[in-house]
């Protein structure tokens, strides 16, 4: 587990070898965020940010501690809370990292189906939904495509051509 003072201390960015203080945008910073009020895609790309470029060595550390679901949280709130665990578990299976006990618990699943894309109200676009969903997000009932992690540092060009 990651410690405050390990957060802001100087990190060591991988891709530019330079040191820097940064937080660590984890998850459960993200999702505390969250709950404040913040729109969810700031703290959620800047954790992608983190995930995927400079901080990429620190991958398990940033998914390791366990979001804190506010007691009385609202139905919008608890629907971050499972897409941010669902995120986790899908991931750690993308990625070969070992998932956290917390993201697997199953709490972490809505009653019923959340869809979350442009034109989701659209039954055409539902139906793309259901047939794009990676499987860690379907299971709890949250389709939103298989786009939703995309990793820019894995694609160069307008055409979105993978160079790794």
């Amino acid at each position: 587990m990651i410690t405050h003072e390990e957060q802001v201390a100087a990190l060591e960015s991988t891709d530019t070898g330079r040191t820097s203080r940064a937080r660590l945008q984890t998850f459960r910073r993200s999702y505390a965020e969250i709950c404040a009020g913040e729109a969810p895609w700031i703290p959620l790309g800047k954790f992608m940010h983190r995930f995927f470029g400079c901080f990429s060595h620190l991958r398990p550390e940033l998914m390791e501690e366990p979001i804190e679901v506010p007691e009385n949280c609202s139905p919008e709130q608890f629907q971050w809370a499972v897409f941010c665990a669902a995120s986790i578990e899908y991931l750690c299976k993308k990625y070969d990292i070992l998932c956290p006990e917390w993201a697997l618990d199953p709490r972490y699943s809505l009653e019923g189906p959340w869809y979350y894309a442009i034109g989701a109200d659209l039954p055409r676009v539902q139906e793309k939904l259901r047939q794009t969903t990676p499987g860690p997000f379907t299971k709890r009932n949250i389709f939103c495509g298989d786009r939703v992690f995309n990793n820019k540092y894995e694609y160069q060009g307008r055409q979105g051509r993978k160079t790794a």
